[in-house]
C-alpha cells in the first residue's frame, strides 16, 4: 500500500482539530517524513502563520506517525500514546505561512527501551524553516477508538 493512501489518524492518538499532519510521505524504522498544509482554520495558526507551538507539535506528530506505523503495520498492534520529554535546540527560522506546505523529518538517533532521541527539521520547499532534537517515550497506553 503506498503511503499516501493511509488515513494518517489511523497512525497517531491525536483526534481532528487536533491532527498537524496532513500525510505520511515515507517511512523506515530510521526515519519518517511527513506533510501538512498551513491552513487558516488550524488550532495553532495566528495572524497567518502556524505558530512556534504548532512546529513543535508537528514535530511530535511526526515522532508519532512512525511509532504508528509499527504498531498497526509492522506489529500488528494498536497506536500506542507518546509523551515529549525534552525539546532541545530548537531552532525556527521563520514561521510557515498560510497555503504553504511544510516537509517535516525526523531521523532516529537514538532508542533505548520505550525512549527514542531523534533530530527533526522542517523544510517549506528547499527552505529549512526549523530544526530541533527531541527526547520522545512511548507508553503502554493504547490509544482509544
Amino acid at each position: 500500500m503506498p503511503y499516501s493512501d493511509i488515513d494518517i489518524t489511523e497512525l497517531l492518538p491525536q483526534r481532528r482539530p487536533f491532527i498537524l499532519i496532513d500525510r505520511l510521505l515515507d517511512f523506515d524504522t530510521e526515519r519518517v517524513q511527513t506533510c501538512l498544509e498551513i491552513r487558516e482554520d488550524n488550532l495553532f495558526c495566528d495572524g497567518g502563520f502556524l505558530t512556534e507551538s504548532g512546529l513543535v507539535e508537528n514535530i511530535a506528530q511526526t515522532c508519532a506517525a512512525r511509532m504508528g506505523y509499527i504498531n498497526r503495520y509492522l506489529c500488528h498492534e494498536t497506536v500506542k500514546l507518546g509523551l515529549v520529554g525534552a525539546i532541545r535546540n530548537m531552532e525556527i527560522f521563520r514561521l510557515p505561512r498560510i497555503g504553504e506546505q511544510i516537509v517535516t523529518e525526523v531521523t532516529i538517533r537514538e532508542e533505548v527501551f520505550q525512549t527514542t532521541l531523534v533530530d527533526a527539521s522542517i523544510t517549506v520547499g528547499e527552505e529549512q524553516i526549523a530544526r530541533s532534537e527531541m527526547k520522545i517515550s512511548i507508553t503502554n497506553i493504547a490509544r482509544k477508538i
